[in-house]
């Protein structure tokens, strides 16, 4: 494995944005992010899809992206959310990250536009020429209406040495062999989908960037470092602890139940910024049950390994 790939294996948490009264929280944010160095994951993603980038200000993404990194300090890369549905604000976005401290971009394929293919290829072109940064592309359309295909991904990485990997989040692992079959290892997957992360690595991708880990990163980390040491049965086991946490993260869009979830574990608030607003009481209500249960689960598996 080389050096870019080991940056990228493992377990990357795609950071929620805290608010208080309609400002970013940076008391929660700070404690989140240290939460998460504790357990050890691999990286961190400010300003993605799950941190409400798309309601942030210029301002408050370069400040949280430079936050982020003075509080990994090293112990993890930061891959700062990147991406706009406009090529020119997607360089603008990639540059600023830069600037920011950022080791990596992600990068989303443009929303309500639906671009072609050679759009597809044009776009992230332009944005891969912007930086020195490794870029990772982002495919989920069931958010942007549009998938980059297999091709699509080998001529980006033939055209461009910094576009390194894909984070997957068409919620099909055969994906993963439809990307090697086109790309090889040249590049780098990550699932999309928490509840696909098991699947994913056993096909051939190296991490998973993801949303249940704001919640439980210690349990999402240990879930990929038992594959990767070849403990197959282990591995099984976190992913079917964590089976149910991860279906609630998504009872609502993301991410109005894993805010809610961290609410109801006194991490971080509720609070949303419009048009997405928090989960409906009922379910809440469903979401402290499901916390619950794997919080005892999660403590009972702590005691027997």
């Amino acid at each position: 494995m080389n050096e870019l790939a080991r940056q990228f294996n493992g377990v990357f948490t795609a950071l929620i944005t805290p608010f208080k009264d309609g400002a970013v929280d940076t008391v929660a944010f700070d404690a989140l992010v240290e939460r998460q160095l504790a357990a050890g994951i691999t990286g961190l993603v400010p300003v993605g899809t799950t941190g409400e980038a798309a309601t942030l200000s210029d301002e408050e993404a370069d400040a949280l992206i430079a936050r982020t990194v003075r509080l990994a300090a090293g112990r993890a890369l930061v891959m700062a959310g990147a991406g706009a549905n406009d090529t020119k604000k997607t360089i603008e976005k990639v540059r600023r990250a830069e600037a920011a401290g950022a080791d990596a971009v992600l990068i989303v394929t443009p929303y309500y536009n639906k671009p072609t293919q050679a759009g597809l290829v044009a776009h992230y072109s332009a944005a891969a020429e912007a930086t020195s940064l490794p870029v990772m592309l982002y495919s989920v359309p069931g958010r942007c209406g549009v998938e980059i295909a297999p091709e699509t991904c080998a001529l980006l990485i033939q055209k461009h040495a910094n576009i390194v990997g894909i984070k997957e989040a068409g919620g099909s692992a055969g994906r993963v062999t439809q990307l090697r079959a086109a790309c090889g290892d040249r590049l780098i997957i990550h699932s999309g989908d928490d509840g696909l992360t098991l699947p994913f690595l056993s096909l051939g991708a190296l991490g998973v960037t993801s949303v249940v880990a704001n919640v439980a990163p210690g349990e999402m980390v240990k879930l990929v470092e038992a594959w990767k040491r070849g403990d197959a049965a282990q591995a099984l086991m976190l992913h079917e602890l964590i089976a149910e946490l991860t279906e609630g993260m998504f009872i609502e869009s993301n991410p109005g139940p894993v805010k809610a979830a961290l609410a109801i574990a006194n991490l971080a608030g509720p609070e949303m910024r419009l048009p997405m607003v928090p989960v409906s009481a009922a379910n809440r209500e469903r979401l402290s049950d499901i916390l619950g249960r794997f919080t005892s689960a999660s403590a009972t598996f702590q005691e027997r390994c």
